[in-house]
């Protein structure tokens, strides 16, 4: 299932949008160099991560700052947690879109 999530123009570098597709919740991110969609949810204490920030090719967690890479992969938290789920993300026509 494709989702549109918003026009290129209003996820500019450095920020997010939260979008619900196949009954899951996805938070989208313009990492600067690339889109990246994953679960909304950290998998620490369930916090939405499209209310974190993005540093780079990475999404933190505004809550206890749990560090994901664009693959989903933990990056960095001091306790061993789940990866989280990962969407491919595409550009059709200046539309982003997330594959669900």
């Amino acid at each position: 299932m494709k989702v549109s999530v918003c026009g290129e123009s209003e996820l500019p570098p450095g920020t997010v949008r939260k979008v619900s597709a196949g009954g899951r919740e996805i938070a989208v991110f313009n990492t600067g160099s690339g889109y990246c969609a994953l679960d909304d949810a950290c998998t620490h204490a369930g916090a939405s991560l499209s209310e974190g920030r993005v540093e780079g090719c990475r999404v933190v967690c505004g809550w206890h700052g749990a560090e994901f890479e664009c693959s989903g992969r933990l990056a960095k938290f001091p306790a061993k947690i789940r990866d989280l789920g990962s969407f491919p993300v595409s550009v059709e026509s200046g539309i982003v879109v997330v594959e669900a």
